[in-house]
């Protein structure tokens, strides 16, 4: 009893030693942590909210009255930028959440039926032949605009590559000795994939929706730039770009200051999934 308690702490302050020995998830822990937090904080930072116009102070320069300048009507862009990030931060994790859950549910089934493999990976395939922007696009066209749709949208471009990812690692469980033990057993089709594979997955689909988190944020900056994503006046990444694009050689600053935050946010995360990536390989155990 006491061996296997002394066992699970060691196992447990080795984990906790190759976490800090990880640059990527220090790095990257910390640029996702500071986002996030200012995305919480946005509404106490900035209580009288992102629409604010103060005509007498459009396209002013960064100053210490306006950290990150002005926009075209007098509006602050950082504050802008702050609540564009509970937009866009916001539309993102709802694509990864949805993305996840049903990535997973396509990707057991489709690898544990042969039948239900066949059509699903020639949709999934047919989907991903298509470049994601394009597909996005054709998608809103058919929807509308609006919040809502780009989720949905965006959660369509991306959900088969969760997919591929559970159902690869199904197939290689499938072979192993103790699901046809569980099956000989009589297990019914759920309880092996939900109690027996989803969990040696898990690890697996989390680090391919970080990736896709990150991609998704660029996605979603795209589909606003272009008009057909978040609506205006509701500020996100994106359409603070094309705002900002009209008067870019009067005011760069409206162009620059929103892409060095989409930049650094995809960097941050691309950086946490590389480190949970290397955290999770077998071969670096």
């Amino acid at each position: 009893m006491y061996r296997k308690e002394y066992y699970k702490m060691k196992m447990g302050y080795l984990r906790v030693q190759r976490i800090l020995k990880n640059r990527r998830i220090i790095i990257g822990s910390i640029l996702v942590f500071l986002i996030i937090l200012f995305t919480l904080l946005t509404p106490f930072i900035f209580p009288e909210g992102p629409h604010v116009m103060e005509v007498t102070e459009r396209l002013k320069a960064p100053s210490k009255a306006h950290f990150l300048g002005t926009d075209s009507v007098g509006r602050d862009l950082l504050c802008r930028l702050l609540y564009g990030s509970r937009v866009s931060v916001g539309v993102v994790a709802a694509v990864a959440a949805i993305t996840m859950v049903f990535g997973m549910i396509i990707g057991l089934y489709a690898g544990y039926y042969k039948a239900v493999d066949n059509i699903v990976m020639r949709i999934c395939d047919s989907l991903k032949s298509i470049p994601s922007i394009l597909l996005a696009i054709a998608l809103l066209a058919i929807m509308g605009s609006g919040i809502g749709n780009v989720i949905i949208s965006v959660s369509i471009v991306y959900t088969p590559d969760v997919a591929r990812i559970a159902r690869a690692a199904v197939l290689t469980a499938r072979e192993q000795t103790y699901i046809e033990a569980l099956e000989a057993l009589g297990a019914g089709a759920n309880r092996i994939l939900w109690l027996n594979i989803a969990p040696n997955i898990l690890s697996s689909v989390i680090i391919q929706v970080s990736f896709i988190f990150a991609t998704a944020i660029v996605t979603e900056a795209s589909l606003s730039f272009l008009g057909v994503g978040v609506p205006v006046p509701e500020p996100s990444w994106g359409n603070i770009v094309y705002e900002g694009k009209a008067v870019m050689f009067q005011a760069w600053w409206l162009v620059v200051y929103p892409s060095i935050f989409i930049a650094v946010t995809v960097f941050g995360l691309n950086l946490l999934g590389d480190g949970l990536r290397d955290l999770f390989d077998p071969q670096n155990s």
